[in-house]
């Protein structure tokens, strides 16, 4: 079976896997062992902790197929971003210049940088190998975070946002990047990204540009990227606007992909997901799908089957139940696979 569960030191080497096969521009998921060791015992220090307010803390869970022991997956959420260091944003504006004299009347977009995101929740590090791209992993793997904000709501920030990676070329390279960033870092993409993935962020409270760029003033390639997504990230954008996240004109100042945002009690998962207490485990429930979770610190997620019963309480089927390690009387959260847009 595909089971989500939090990741562990003995997880490392293959985390590493996955961060060599992300790429250029997955920021939160270098290809750097001692970065990636550091936010796996960020990671055990969250989960392992009683958090009752919003904090400086990450979870990072994996995708496991149970049948190899292989990571096939992993997310991550970061509980309030920026924490003791800016977080900056570019801000789309309208802006008008008029002149009464001329009958001239002109309007364009500008760029203006802005912390506005900071202290924020973040759902970010969503990576799945291309050959487990199919029967819903992909689904499972993002709404999972969602089921464990639902659960420990105290946890996180009221606002969330998802910075989704911008469009580069198939060798890693950004055009907004190449056209505005590189001019004013004096260094390719790869290595501003990497720095920036690597917490070495000084650099960019030092360099980046402090005035409104006028969008007009830019080459086309740049204009035509600005709030676009990667190709690879469209079925994750997809996934998200379904949850209700929605662009509000902020966009990252390297590649210029959009982040979208909402409100954690309004997003779909949380606000449809259920908490009910298990009645029996059976081998077998005839049902629909549902994204199961336990309640438990060692927070387990999978697809299963699932009947709610008369008396309050849900039949799971045993697989489930196995995955979870839960038992008949302990407590499961659920929603539905399939969304229900309205």
């Amino acid at each position: 079976m595909m089971l989500i569960r939090p990741i562990r030191m003995d997880d490392l080497d293959q985390l590493e896997m996955l961060a060599e096969e992300s790429g250029v521009g997955m920021t939160s998921l270098p290809a750097n062992h001692h970065v990636l060791k550091e936010k796996i015992c960020a990671s055990l220090h969250g989960f392992s902790s009683n958090w009752q307010e919003p904090g400086d803390e990450s979870y990072l869970f994996v995708l496991e197929d149970t049948s190899t022991e292989r990571i096939v997956g992993t997310c991550g959420i970061i509980v309030a971003v920026g924490s003791g260091k800016p977080f900056y944003s570019y801000k789309i504006s309208t802006m008008v210049h008029t002149s009464e004299a001329l009958n001239i009347h002109k309007e364009f977009k500008a760029l203006h940088l802005v912390n506005d995101y900071q202290g924020v929740s973040e759902i970010c590090t969503l990576f799945l190998t291309p050959e487990y791209r199919k029967d819903g992993n992909g689904k499972l793997l993002s709404r999972c975070r969602f089921l464990f904000m639902a659960e420990f709501p105290q946890r996180f920030a009221k606002r969330v946002i998802a910075e989704m990676r911008g469009v580069q070329n198939s060798e890693g390279r950004s055009p907004f990047w190449r056209n505005l960033g590189r001019h004013f870092f004096d260094m390719d993409f790869s290595k501003a990204d990497y720095l920036t993935a690597t917490g070495n962020k000084q650099f960019i409270s030092d360099l980046v540009p402090r005035y409104p760029i006028y969008v007009p003033l830019l080459p086309e390639e740049a204009q035509a990227v600005i709030g676009e997504v990667h190709e690879a990230t469209k079925p994750a954008l997809r996934m998200l606007e379904k949850e209700g996240f929605q662009f509000e004109g902020y966009v990252d100042i390297f590649d210029a992909g959009p982040t979208i945002q909402t409100y954690r009690d309004q997003i779909t998962t949380v606000r449809e997901s259920q908490h009910r207490v298990i009645g029996e485990i059976l081998p077998f429930v005839r049902s629909e799908k549902y994204i199961i979770s336990n309640v438990q610190a060692e927070f387990r997620v999978c697809l299963g089957n699932l009947l709610e019963q008369k008396d309050g309480t849900v039949s799971i089927n045993t697989e489930a139940a196995g995955g979870l390690q839960v038992e008949v009387g302990d407590a499961v959260r659920f929603v539905p696979f399939q969304i229900k847009v309205q």
